[in-house]
């Protein structure tokens, strides 16, 4: 025996996936909803994005890269509800009620939606990248509210969604929608 070993294996063809990236930022959003933000690491999100662990370090340079990215999009989202509600509400009436439904229908409507917005509040806190997606995500939804409100009412109207939001998010009694509906009517008597 020579020692020879025999001819190299063929190396196994790439996959194109165009897509990945996309896919582990949504997979991203599904393990921080399920684990929390303490509990996304690379090898949670690869799992389940069903991608190979190295693909992490191929797209995203760090955790907090990828957790920036996906907070983003989960923003992103919930601004464009924003901009789609306040930009079909016709005069300011119409605007209050679109702000009612706003947080009843669509901030509170999803248990997912609810965990990833505390999650990103709470992280936000202690990490200035996350705070600046924080910071663009209120300053498009005081823009869509300032359509309908000067800019001082928008802020504060602006608050009193997140505080109703973290609110019924933390509270084992949450705000009925009426009650909410109320809050938001006296505020902006």
């Amino acid at each position: 025996m020579t020692g020879r070993a025999g001819p190299p294996a063929p190396r196994r063809p790439r996959r194109h996936d165009p897509g990945r990236r996309d896919r582990l930022i949504d997979a991203a959003l599904t393990v921080i909803a399920e684990r929390g933000v303490a509990g996304t690491t690379h090898r949670e999100v690869a799992r389940a994005a069903d991608v190979p662990l190295g693909s992490m370090t191929y797209h995203f340079t760090s955790l907090e890269e990828l957790l920036a990215e996906a907070f983003t999009r989960h923003a992103g989202a919930a601004a464009r509800v924003f901009d789609e509600r306040l930009s079909a509400a016709g005069d300011r009436d119409a605007a209050v009620e679109a702000v009612i439904s706003l947080v009843s229908d669509d901030l509170l409507g999803s248990q997912r939606d609810l965990v990833l917005s505390v999650e990103l509040y709470v992280a936000a806190a202690r990490n200035p990248a996350l705070r600046a997606v924080t910071q663009a995500w209120m300053a498009r939804s005081r823009q869509a509210l300032e359509r309908h409100f000067d800019a001082t009412t928008a802020r504060e109207l602006d608050a009193l969604i997140e505080g109703l939001v973290l609110h019924s998010a933390l509270s084992t009694d949450p705000m009925t929608p009426e009650q909410i509906r109320h809050a938001i009517h006296r505020f902006l008597r």
